[in-house]
């Protein structure tokens, strides 16, 4: 795919992270999926959008990564991971080609997650928001417990949203909240809006599950067999 009258887009994913709460012997990202790694499975996706995929893989899985990606279409730089994902995206990013104006940050544990919901984060990128994250809405009652796990209150979930993967910035925007590592957050959009920038919203979906447990893997095995 091209996008060379506006720049490129490039992706860069998350793949450097353990398999610990998994229960897997191998960094989650090399887990298979219905056949597939999950880091293939994200690549294929990932290349139906994007021109460029900067992956971050652990310093012992280079080659690996390397060999599961060799038939994804799409020019492909593999990075060694940091300590973390913050890290390993901030090591990523210094990859992405100059010609790259907007950067998707994708975990490879949110494998299935659809080309639609791809192009819904960069076409808002691209009408003018600096930062876009897919969401989805908290179904379930959230409650505010006390030191004792007693229940203090409930919260109103009618403003709160699940979040997911891809997130998608400007290339100007990300470089900016990277620039500072003593500014910690939970994923990169986090990172923007402790610098003021905003961060819109776009429909997630239910399938960009992020495979974290093996109840997860399990639910994403049956999303997979699904017809497409």
């Amino acid at each position: 795919m091209s996008n060379a009258a506006n720049g490129r887009v490039a992706v860069i994913i998350a793949a450097a992270g353990s398999g610990s709460r998994l229960g897997a012997d191998i960094p989650k990202a090399f887990v298979l999926l219905d056949g597939l790694s999950l880091l293939t499975r994200s690549a294929l996706v990932m290349s139906a959008v994007a021109d460029v995929i900067v992956v971050a893989a652990p310093h012992n899985h280079l080659a690996l990564a390397s060999e599961l990606l060799a038939e994804v279409d799409a020019e492909i730089h593999i990075v060694e991971g940091g300590a973390s994902r913050q890290e390993s995206v901030s090591l990523a990013l210094q990859g992405i080609p100059e010609d790259v104006d907007v950067v998707l940050v994708h975990d490879a544990a949110r494998a299935l997650v659809p080309i639609e919901v791809c192009a819904r984060v960069i076409d808002s990128v691209r009408s003018g928001n600096p930062a876009v994250i897919p969401v989805l809405p908290v179904v379930d009652t959230i409650n505010r417990v006390d030191a004792n796990g007693v229940v203090v209150d409930t919260v109103n979930r009618d403003n709160l949203r699940r979040v997911q993967t891809p997130q998608g910035f400007t290339r100007d925007a990300l470089v900016r909240a990277h620039q500072d590592s003593t500014h910690i957050a939970t994923d990169d959009a986090g990172l923007l809006a402790t610098l003021g920038i905003p961060v819109v919203t776009v429909a997630g979906d239910e399938r960009a599950i992020k495979i974290t447990t093996q109840a997860d893997l399990e639910t994403a095995t049956r999303f997979a067999k699904e017809p497409a």
